[in-house]
């Protein structure tokens, strides 16, 4: 075995940062080099996540700079806020670093900033929507569909402390189904709406809904509709444990990729090297 991967987490104290934290230690060819959070400064790892290994003495840091100037890491994980992430990114593609980035919301302008920085350093970044395996194949199941329906609605349902809607999955099937459609939905009478919203948004010309309940954690389904029935493709995930498959995944492959690379379908689905 080579050399372990060294590993730094930004949004470390959060609960997708704790769970990141988890799969990072418990993994043999990774080194969790540097925590980084805007809360819980000075905090020991081992307490903030005392079911875990390998943390040694590490400790929660408030300068994302300073912490890579202090433990070099070669990838970064960030599962921060939207409002940090293009620094949180530039400051370690400067560094040689390569982000794979979770957090959600991010906007056109912060997308454009991390490639141009991936462009002027050539070093690599990943940003994915979503890290589940299962979610990633039921983007490319709704993608597979979209040929053969004119018709279909997304539903996103996710824990009521997400601040984001549609989510940045629904907002990348439904791009993902438009592209790939072939023909056009059915006519429709003119929709009395009774209540703003009922019948959802659109993005790219496709209809999405979104919940946002406590007791979820991250759900969708894809409704595709005819003639005499129906096709609906779903996935749950039901604990954040679900999403680590994929973040492993990405932490092993990100430093292979070139510039920005968005969806983790690019890593499930590329060509084998010859």
């Amino acid at each position: 075995m080579g050399a372990s991967i060294r590993v730094a987490i930004v949004g470390a104290a959060g609960r997708m940062g704790r769970e990141v934290v988890r799969a990072v230690a418990g993994a043999k060819d990774m080194l969790l080099v540097a925590t980084v959070d805007a809360s819980h400064i000075g905090s020991a790892v081992c307490e903030l996540v005392p079911d875990s290994q390998n943390l040694g003495d590490l400790t929660i840091q408030a300068d994302l700079a300073s912490a890579l100037d202090q433990s070099p890491a070669e990838v970064l994980v960030d599962f921060s806020h939207h409002s940090v992430v293009r620094n949180n990114a530039v400051s370690a593609l400067d560094r040689g670093c390569a982000p794979v980035i979770g957090a959600t919301g991010l906007s056109v302008e912060t997308l454009d900033a991390i490639r141009e920085a991936c462009a002027r350093t050539g070093i690599p970044a990943l940003f994915a929507p979503n890290f589940a395996v299962g979610a990633v194949l039921m983007m490319r199941f709704s993608e597979i569909a979209a040929r053969w329906y004119g018709d279909v609605e997304i539903i996103e349902m996710h824990h009521d402390r997400k601040e984001d809607a549609p989510s940045g999955t629904a907002l990348l099937t439904a791009e993902l189904i438009a592209n790939a459609k072939t023909q056009a939905p059915s006519t429709k009478p003119t929709a009395v709406v009774k209540a703003e919203g009922a019948l959802g948004g659109r993005w790219h010309g496709i209809p999405v809904h979104s919940v946002r309940l406590p007791g979820l954690l991250a759900h969708q389904q894809v409704m595709f509709g005819a003639p005499g029935e129906t096709l609906t493709i779903r996935h749950d995930s039901t604990d954040r444990a679900g999403f680590m498959h994929g973040v492993r995944l990405a932490i092993r492959e990100v430093r292979s990729l070139k510039g920005l690379v968005i969806g983790l379908d690019k890593l499930l689905f590329r060509e084998p090297v010859q």
